[in-house]
């Protein structure tokens, strides 16, 4: 076995064991593109090693996917059929832990008629809205981890020469964002979860009434509800294991109040979403609500994306992570929001993760809105940070706690 099939190997153990945390009698679904087939057959072993009653996987295809969206007629782009929601109540039924592998190329839609997807992604958001509610309360365990798919290394390492090595580059990047090339990798991700659950302690016990960002092109304060909640990477799930949602993580985020939310943000690297990159984002806020925006490339997508909803133009998450962070001190743009994020204090359109406010993952959605937290049918991060960036924190008094300076924790 050579030492990339020996890597992978010790990725999908990881994938599984730290983060999903598989226990015995448990279903579970992975969605996974078809050219990542080695890294499935490898997860769904482990999974299967460590008890899983069954591992049941959903594949997918960028080419497809792109000539459904340009060619299938419209009623199927605005109805999801039913046994595709039936399938996914059954997934909450059984209590399912869910692993999402991202292995897409960035610009997989680019050409598409951006009304064409963004009807599609609204109808999907509808019927998908059962399980995005059980994800974000933490009800099951759930994963976004990364593969390494040929469109996307080319997208990242232009200046390599053949696809081999640009696959081989870009495996090699999340094998080390992973911590896979530790002696004790599983080990290393205990102690990473450690250091970082004790950070967002910290900021619990502050109880800040409101963060205020600046850096080039941003001025914002963002509004956080009384009895917010930081975590780190690691969370409880309702059967009370515990599971670690990114691989790779460095943040620790909690939700804001959408209601209190001014100023204005520019995002400091490209978000790759609905198949499109975009890029030099800038918003203006007024009371919570996005009221100006424009972005260099793909505005026509961001707008899209803002009609989704009304909670599509109001925040849902608040991220912070520093600039030494490996990631980001790698200096690759990844054109993936796993990446990116984990480089950069991010901010996220859409919905509010319910186990962020106390007692929140018992709140009905009327509950949650009155608490502040934004509901929508996306969720999408935006990368704001910079090694310019400097962050405080406002206390109940009126008085300024320092965060961040140049991009770093003070």
């Amino acid at each position: 076995m050579n030492n990339f099939e020996e890597n992978l190997q010790k990725y999908a153990k990881l994938i599984v064991e730290i983060g999903i945390n598989v226990q015995k009698g448990q279903t579970v679904v992975l969605q996974i593109n078809v050219d990542q087939a080695p890294l499935a057959r490898l997860i769904t072993k482990e999974a299967y090693k460590m008890g899983a009653a069954e591992v049941l996987i959903q594949w997918g295809d960028d080419i497809v996917q792109k000539d459904f969206l340009t060619f299938a007629a419209n009623d199927r782009l605005e109805n999801i059929p039913q046994y595709k929601i039936d399938q996914t109540d059954d997934w909450i039924k059984k209590e399912a832990s869910r692993i999402s592998i991202v292995s897409s190329n960035p610009d997989a839609l680019s050409g598409v008629d951006a009304k064409r997807v963004a009807t599609f992604q609204s109808a999907n958001g509808k019927a998908m809205m059962n399980l995005r509610k059980v994800t974000q309360a933490n009800k099951i365990s759930w994963l976004v981890a990364a593969a390494a798919g040929k469109e996307w290394a080319a997208k990242v390492f232009p200046s390599l020469q053949t696809e081999e090595e640009q696959v081989a580059a870009l495996w090699d990047q999340i094998f080390k964002a992973s911590r896979v090339y530790d002696e004790q990798p599983v080990e290393t991700w205990k102690a990473h979860d450690f250091k970082l659950t004790n950070k967002a302690a910290e900021l619990n016990q502050e109880q800040f009434t409101a963060l205020h960002y600046t850096a080039p092109g941003t001025d914002l304060i963002v509004g956080l509800p009384k009895n917010h909640i930081w975590e780190g990477p690691g969370s409880i799930n309702a059967r009370g294991e515990r599971f670690i949602a990114n691989m790779p993580t460095e943040e620790i985020f909690t939700a804001p109040d959408a209601r209190n939310v001014n100023g204005h943000v520019s995002s400091t690297k490209p978000l790759s979403y609905a198949g499109t990159t975009i890029s030099g984002m800038t918003f203006t806020f007024k009371n919570g609500r996005v009221i100006d925006f424009s972005a260099e490339q793909g505005e026509e997508v961001l707008a899209n994306l803002l009609d989704t909803d009304e909670g599509a133009r109001h925040i849902g998450e608040v991220a912070l992570v520093p600039d030494p962070s490996p990631i980001s001190q790698s200096g690759i743009t990844f054109y993936n929001t796993l990446f990116d994020e984990n480089a950069s204090n991010h901010l996220a359109l859409g919905s509010a993760y319910a186990f962020n406010l106390k007692d929140g993952i018992e709140m009905s959605e009327e509950e949650l809105e009155n608490a502040g937290l934004n509901r929508s049918q996306t969720h999408v991060d935006f990368m704001i940070g910079s090694d310019k960036m400097a962050i405080d924190g406002i206390k109940e008094d009126g008085s300024i706690v320092p965060l961040f300076r140049n991009g770093d924790w003070v």
